[in-house]
Formats: structure tokens, C-alpha cells, sequence
């Protein structure tokens, strides 16, 4: 299994024979300009929640791909109004099988609407329990919350987590919530992208090492096992 950051909150994890793309905002990221969309071919989608830093490309890379796109119902109605319908809309809480493993829709507190303003649903994070049988977690945009102590006993082997503050949780409370979830192995997203939002790598990477964890933080376009 092994995962590649494209940057923010995009992430794909391949896995099982089939590529799990996350949150696809990479044409107008400037950290991300020499990654071309065009070579991305996910064969899933997955969206955590509306915004436009999460759901810029989606319309692109799902037309170019024919990926499935896996999201919440609003959003999945949202997709059906542009003409999009290999969708499979689905709600906090709720899991479904598909050909590479188990996906469940989880809490995220923070916000959602489409960038045309139409109704995002509710934001949210998913738990992919892997044929692989390794569980990973992505927390999308979120607070700290209660909630993720329901993940503690899921056997999760890598969590994704925003560190970045500001419309999320930053590294310190990323940093209870890898108590929270009971997972050691956490990759970092949601920084660096607006100034808001730019993080002090170092400071950031010396917390989590002191907590006891595995921090990574890939490059853009770097691909690492999981």
C-alpha cells in the first residue's frame, strides 16, 4: 500500500490494485503548479465536504478518470446536477463495501458549501478498513472532537490529520487527537497553502516526535509506503 500528497487535503492512497483520490484541489494550489491533473487517474473519489480548496478539480479529474465519486448526499446530488452520476452518496455514520475494502462515513466539525453555493451536506471524515487489512483514517476538515475516541479501537495504522490551525485543528490538538484515535502514524495535510494556514515544519515535527509519534509531512508530488 502507498499513498501520494498532492498538496493541502489531496491525497491518494493506492491500495488493493485501485487509487483512492481525496479531496482533489491541485490546479489552483500554487504549491502544487508542476503536478498536472491530466496524469491522475484515480479510479475513486472521495470528498470530505464542499469547499472549493477540496472539490476544485473534482468535476475534472472524475471526467477524465471516470472515477467513482464517494461523498456525502448532498454532494452527491450537487455532482447529479452537473451531469455527474457515478456517484455514490452516502451519510455520517454509514459504511459500504466496495471492491478495495470497507468505507465508513465519520463526524468532521467545520462547515460546507459548494463553491456555487449550493448546500455541501455535512462535512465529514472517512475510515477505510483496506482488503489489506490495514484501517486508515482521513479526518478531512475538522476540530478536535470527542467523537474520534470511536476510532480508538478500529486498529487504525495511519491517520491522516489536518495540522495547519486557523479553519482546523492545529498540531497541537492533532496531537490529542492521535490519543483520541490511538494512532502513532500520522501524515499532515491542510497547511502551508495560504499564509493563514503556513506552519513551522520543524516546530511542528519536533512536537510530534516529543508526543511519541510518527509524523510525516511528504513533499508535494512524493509517494511514501504505508
Amino acid at each position: 500500500m502507498k499513498t501520494t500528497y498532492y498538496g493541502q487535503s489531496t491525497i491518494e492512497i493506492e491500495t488493493g490494485g485501485k487509487k483512492l483520490l481525496f479531496d482533489p484541489f491541485i490546479t489552483h494550489n500554487a504549491l502544487a503548479k508542476h503536478i498536472d491533473i491530466n496524469t491522475i487517474k484515480p479510479d475513486y473519489i472521495l470528498v470530505s465536504h464542499g469547499h472549493g480548496d477540496h472539490v476544485a478539480d473534482l468535476i475534472e479529474v472524475q471526467k477524465n478518470s471516470g472515477a467513482k465519486v464517494i461523498c456525502i448526499a448532498e454532494i452527491a446530488n450537487w455532482l447529479g446536477s452537473k451531469g455527474i452520476d457515478n456517484v455514490h452518496g452516502m451519510n455520517i455514520g454509514g459504511g459500504f463495501n466496495f471492491e478495495f475494502g470497507r468505507v465508513k462515513m465519520v463526524n468532521a466539525i467545520h462547515s460546507s458549501t459548494m463553491p456555487d453555493g449550493a448546500a455541501g451536506g455535512n462535512p465529514a471524515g472517512f475510515v477505510i478498513y483496506t482488503n489489506e487489512g490495514k484501517n486508515i483514517y482521513f479526518a478531512g476538515d475538522t476540530a478536535l472532537t470527542y467523537d474520534m475516541k470511536l476510532l480508538a479501537d478500529d486498529n487504525l495504522a495511519w491517520a491522516y490529520l489536518p495540522i495547519g490551525d486557523n479553519y482546523t485543528m492545529g498540531a497541537d490538538d492533532a496531537i490529542k487527537a492521535s490519543g483520541f484515535i490511538n494512532c502513532k502514524n500520522i501524515i499532515g495535510m491542510h497547511y502551508d497553502s495560504f499564509p493563514v494556514i503556513k506552519i513551522d515544519k520543524d516546530e511542528v515535527a519536533e512536537k510530534f516526535i516529543k508526543a511519541g509519534l510518527n509524523l510525516k509531512l511528504p513533499a508535494i508530488g512524493e509517494t511514501i509506503e504505508l
